[in-house]
């Protein structure tokens, strides 16, 4: 039986890219509003159910505003910038950690003068993202802190 691993090792490259690893624009389907999103992943292990992404954005990107089942950790690796975590708003820098639950509302913004690049771990199999109505939007926006993001 042949099973296919990951190298052990990956190099770190200038720019924050790795040896081995594919750099993908993210979501390059139109389907959801983002901004300037790269993507690498950088470990996926089944046998740990497991992947590990960087995502990068440019100065003034963003990811898409949604929620899903499944959690995920993030740790930023580079640059600052906002996140929102259900109604919650925090300015994020290198090495901060969010964690994101199941079915809460999650964005990233990088700020205008620097890229924001996070760590993210998920689990293999996950489900897919579901995007606000406008009746969930409004309802956001209740709160002044999201509204401020929102707007931002």
């Amino acid at each position: 039986m042949n099973i296919e691993h990951p190298p052990h090792f990956r190099t770190a490259q200038d720019g924050f890219r790795w040896d081995d690893v594919a750099y993908q624009p993210y979501k390059q389907d139109g389907t959801a509003p983002f901004k300037d999103i790269s993507r690498q992943v950088l470990f996926h292990e089944a046998a740990l159910n497991c992947e590990l992404r960087y995502f990068e954005m440019a100065a003034n990107g963003f990811s898409t505003l949604e929620r899903h089942e499944h959690a995920h950790a993030v740790m930023i690796l580079r640059g600052h910038g906002r996140c929102m975590v259900g109604g919650e708003v925090r300015d994020v820098k290198q090495f901060d950690l969010v964690t994101i639950p199941g079915w809460t509302w999650h964005q990233f913004r990088a700020t205008a003068v620097e890229p924001l690049g996070f760590l993210c771990m998920v689990n293999v199999q996950r489900d897919r993202p579901v995007l606000p109505t406008a009746v969930e939007v409004t309802a956001m926006r209740q709160n002044p802190a999201v509204a401020r993001f929102l707007d931002d």
